[in-house]
């Protein structure tokens, strides 16, 4: 997980570190929350019709590495990416995403919260990326904010309306809490060396967490690294302007698993590492990255469709795409089959696609039969997976495994 208030910046070149791209074991999934993305009416517009820049730069960092982006949701400044390796995209459903604004008069959405929720084999999971009110005085409102947040945002589920409902919750962002009490000279000398742990009695979020009841469900891995607020840009120098903000750990990633949970299911977590990240400068605030461990049951181990090419594919000649529900689910007409390059970005990414209820040409109790025409088919051929997408349960429910299109013949 990432949390980073970028400041309008463009995005980096490189995000190797920030993905930890070089780490010897790759997550199965990531989830990236960034705050003050630039968000100007052009730009802003421009990102509603195409996907935006960084959502861009972290769509073709990984989906090379075998990811895709499952669910996004953006309002204003406020983004939040939920990737997958391809092999669990299966198994992700009852995604839906909102957002709640909490700027002037609740009406302004440059401060609130954006969520993602999903089931993940099953288990309800909740992400939710909010940026709260600025500045020392204003502790209290950012804890009204959240409450607020977590009022207003429900969804259509009867397993979970909720944000609290779901068994496991993340709440993460640029949550703006300072550092009280403590002069500048005493909590520069504490970051300079290193002894942290003078400064957290004071975090005005630790503080708030001793007397408020809902926020003593929130668990967070110890501030084991530099406060990651404010930076003068381009740089590792904290605030050198005349107004010399004092540092403070305003970026943060926090968890919350419902206390109930099922014995014949259970769900554990376990973080593994919390951090800031150094190298990247082009905001006054740095990165903060969080890695969990999950450890589940899964309460199903199949997908809901299992489908694979027909024969030979290339765009020679029409094919087929045979198909068998492995799993009762709600088809519709609506449902459709696309082809995609390996290596795609997203359930958008498709080269071509099919509606299934349109081209089914023969039809028994465990195989059907889908036509496809050699028209849709990818001139220059290579490797390709199909995927079904459930328009009622509005996720991917079946992939294929990859399978080669031949290249068309030329005609000399």
């Amino acid at each position: 997980m990432v949390t980073w208030n970028v400041a309008t910046a463009d995005p980096p070149e490189d995000v190797t570190s920030l993905l930890h791209l070089n780490s010897p074991k790759s997550p199965d999934l990531y989830v990236i929350g960034l705050q003050e993305v630039y968000s100007g009416p052009l730009r802003f517009m421009s990102d509603m019709a195409f996907d935006d820049p960084w959502s861009h730069l972290f769509m073709s960092t990984l989906a090379p590495l075998g990811y895709i982006k499952v669910s996004s949701i953006r309002m204003q400044g406020l983004l939040l990416l939920f990737f997958s390796k391809v092999d669990h995209v299966p198994f992700i459903r009852d995604i839906q995403a909102t957002y709640t604004r909490t700027g002037i008069f609740h009406y302004w959405g440059n401060k609130g919260g954006v969520s993602i929720r999903l089931s993940f084999y099953g288990h309800m999971l909740c992400f939710l990326n909010c940026h709260l009110a600025a500045h020392m005085k204003y502790a209290t409102e950012r804890v009204d904010e959240f409450e607020y947040i977590l009022d207003m945002q429900t969804f259509d589920s009867r397993k979970a309306p909720g944000i609290l409902d779901h068994r496991l919750i993340f709440w993460f962002g640029d949550l703006n809490f300072r550092i009280e009490d403590h002069g500048m000279h005493f909590v520069r000398s504490c970051i300079n060396n290193t002894t942290y742990n003078l400064l957290w009695s004071k975090d005005q979020l630790t503080m708030m967490k001793k007397k408020e009841p809902l926020l003593q469900e929130f668990e967070e891995g110890a501030l084991d690294f530099q406060p990651t607020y404010k930076f003068d840009l381009n740089s590792d120098t904290y605030d050198s302007s005349g107004k010399k903000r004092k540092p403070a750990w305003t970026d943060r990633i926090l968890w919350r698993m419902r206390p109930r949970t099922s014995p014949q299911y259970p769900l554990k977590i376990c973080q593994d590492m919390y951090t800031s990240n150094m190298e990247y400068s082009i905001s006054d605030h740095k990165p903060v990255v969080g890695t969990f461990t999950l450890e589940l049951r899964k309460m199903y181990t199949s997908p809901l469709v299992r489908l694979q090419p027909e024969g030979d594919w290339s765009a020679d000649i029409d094919a087929m795409v045979l198909y068998s529900p492995l799993q009762p689910f709600p088809s519709s007409t609506w449902d459709w089959i696309g082809l995609y390059k390996v290596g795609f970005t997203s359930m958008s990414d498709y080269i071509t696609y099919t509606w299934v209820k349109d081209d089914e040409v023969s039809l028994n109790d465990e195989l059907i039969q889908v036509y496809v025409s050699k028209e849709e088919i990818p001139v220059l051929g290579g490797e390709c997976v199909l995927c079904y997408y459930s328009s009622t349960l509005e996720c991917i429910i079946g992939i294929s495994e990859p399978f080669k299109v031949s290249m068309k013949d030329r005609i000399v």
